[in-house]
């Protein structure tokens, strides 16, 4: 609560698709499901709205959650850029 620390980000495009990993050395979660449930917070004092995992499953094509308490956490997640769009072309009448 109120020190530093470092969050790691690589992010990775091959082909049309996006790979993320963000990862802490924080204090870990000790239980992931629960953690991932939409509406859970494990800080209720502080207005939290305990949807970050919700948007990120929500928005990405695959979530996946490592962690181990005391040592951090680690978020991966992949997405096919384009899946399911249609490509709009125009053509001369």
């Amino acid at each position: 609560e109120g020190k530093g620390g470092t969050v790691e980000l690589f992010c990775a495009y091959d082909e049309n698709r996006l790979q993320i990993e963000v990862a802490d050395r924080g204090i870990g979660i000790t239980n992931i499901a629960q953690a991932m449930e939409p509406l859970y917070t494990s800080k209720p004092e502080l207005e939290r709205s305990g949807m970050g995992f919700s948007f990120m499953e929500a928005f990405m094509d695959t979530v996946e959650v490592e962690s181990k308490v005391g040592e951090g956490t680690s978020v991966k997640m992949t997405k096919t850029i384009g899946k399911g769009s249609r490509i709009w072309t125009t053509q001369s009448l």
